[in-house]
């Protein structure tokens, strides 16, 4: 197949770069110094799962350069969203497959207002990695799935080919019935640990054993559910119960990857998180005192650092 990574970061780079090595046609489509990289050295990965260089791996700045691709891994941040969506449309032929990865739930709905709502296939990635240094991907830990499926349960195709693809690459992908469950299920944790470990610029171990900022997380979590029971109303009654048994076994030093954007100067995705659990909860009568209180706290900081998308 031929398949381009837009966005290739840490997920991009990864997935992208194992099915580089496994003899799929894969665009990098990058910028900065990390591009730069990509181009006078190659792709690195290292993980615990195996090593792997790819030296020759095609590498741009400008999706148009790619031309029309079978799949698209749409990886970008959530910011640059609508922007990256325009910038692809050279790529998308009408049979093209686009599978979203970001933070959240709705980035594969703005998507599809750009590109077309037949071409994505919503994602969720539960794999932990980093860029190390440009040009290098660190994958952090033998977890390394990507959970996508066609919105309406059915199966397809189109997702089983990337998904046979994937497998065959190493990685391990996982089909499913009820991706809108799936989106929901990571955001509601998701968007409690990243407000709060970005807020108290704390690792998840400290928050974790401390009885009143323990107790502040799980109702996060709950006030979350609350809110995609209202969106989604079969969301199953395990999603809770489910977050806080993933919660309980992180490492004690895990924190949010909106942490280390802070820690950084980069833009947040916050309005993307705990914004969207108030937007959603005022939408449908649902009250959010907690993620209200998360989302006001960390707006001066993310209004201090957002940037027009580069």
């Amino acid at each position: 197949m031929k398949i381009a990574v837009m966005g290739a970061g840490a997920l991009g780079g990864f997935f992208g770069g194992r099915l580089a090595a496994d003899g799929h046609e894969v665009w990098m489509i990058a910028r900065g110094a990390h591009l730069a990289a990509i181009r006078e050295k190659g792709l690195r990965i290292l993980s615990p799962k195996g090593d792997a260089h790819l030296p020759d791996v095609p590498a741009t700045g400008d999706p148009s350069e790619v031309g029309p691709c079978d799949v698209i891994l749409f990886m970008v941040k959530n910011g640059d969203v609508e922007s990256a969506a325009e910038a692809i449309k050279p790529m998308i032929r009408p049979d093209t497959l686009i599978v979203t990865c970001q933070n959240g739930i709705s980035a594969w709905e703005r998507l599809g207002d750009i590109v077309g709502r037949t071409h994505v296939v919503p994602g969720v990635a539960r794999t932990p990695g980093e860029i190390s240094e440009p040009g290098v991907i660190r994958h952090t830990a033998i977890l390394d799935r990507l959970i996508f499926g066609e919105v309406d349960g059915r199966p397809s195709d189109r997702c089983q080919r990337l998904a046979d693809a994937m497998a065959a690459s190493g990685t391990t992908p996982i089909l499913s019935d009820s991706i809108l469950h799936q989106l929901w299920s990571k955001f509601v944790g998701q968007s409690a640990l990243a407000s709060l470990t970005t807020l108290t610029r704390l690792d998840i171990g400290p928050l974790r054993e401390n009885p009143a900022s323990r107790q502040l997380f799980y109702d996060a979590t709950a006030e979350g559910y609350r809110v995609g029971r209202a969106v989604v109303p079969d969301l199953p009654d395990s999603v809770i119960d489910d977050n806080w048994a993933f919660v309980e076994s992180l490492p004690y030093e895990m924190h949010a990857s909106m942490l280390d954007d802070l820690n950084r100067g980069k833009p947040l995705e916050h309005e993307y998180l705990s914004g969207d659990i108030v937007r959603l909860g005022a939408q449908h009568g649902v009250p959010t005192p907690i993620h209200s209180v998360l989302y006001a706290a960390l707006k001066p900081m993310a209004d201090r650092l957002a940037t027009p998308s580069a």
